[in-house]
């Protein structure tokens, strides 16, 4: 069971796709998706899809952070193939997923995007369908008062 809205956010530290350690500051809205592979239709698709909005996510004071077990070559490689201008999280050895409670699978994370607020977990999607995930998470945002609203 991934964690439930109201859930105090874990405290972690992951490097990005440039080597850099980053401990995320759950202190102001920030969208956490994990995703289970760089470089797969999916994922490029979801990834792809929130760098499109980031210019929207940013100006509403939303960070965006993508998680999954590749490397930090891997998501170097993936980060500049797709131009993301957003931090991909490396976690290789699964801390960063079990700290939210993401059941991985054959050693890559379930699907599963965490909105956060005021270091609580304030939304989950579980089961996410890739395509326009990332509209639908702004548009969420928007509603629940947590950013002012944004064009679509």
């Amino acid at each position: 069971m991934v964690l439930e809205p109201g859930t105090a956010v874990p405290d972690v530290v992951a490097q990005n796709q440039r080597g850099d350690r980053v401990r995320p500051d759950f202190s102001r809205p920030t969208v956490v998706y994990f995703y289970p592979k760089d470089d797969t239709a999916g994922c490029t698709t979801e990834a792809t899809q929130f760098d499109d909005r980031y210019d929207a996510y940013e100006s509403a004071g939303v960070t965006v952070y993508g998680v999954s077990t590749d490397d930090v070559d891997s998501h170097r490689d993936f980060a500049e193939a797709h131009d993301l201008g957003f931090d991909l999280l490396a976690d290789p050895d699964g801390t960063v997923a079990e700290a939210f409670d993401v059941d991985l699978v054959d050693g890559r994370a379930r699907r599963t995007t965490f909105v956060v607020a005021q270091e609580q977990v304030v939304g989950v999607y579980e089961g996410v369908r890739p395509d326009g995930h990332a509209t639908d998470v702004l548009r969420d945002l928007a509603e629940a008062g947590l950013i002012d609203a944004v064009e679509q």
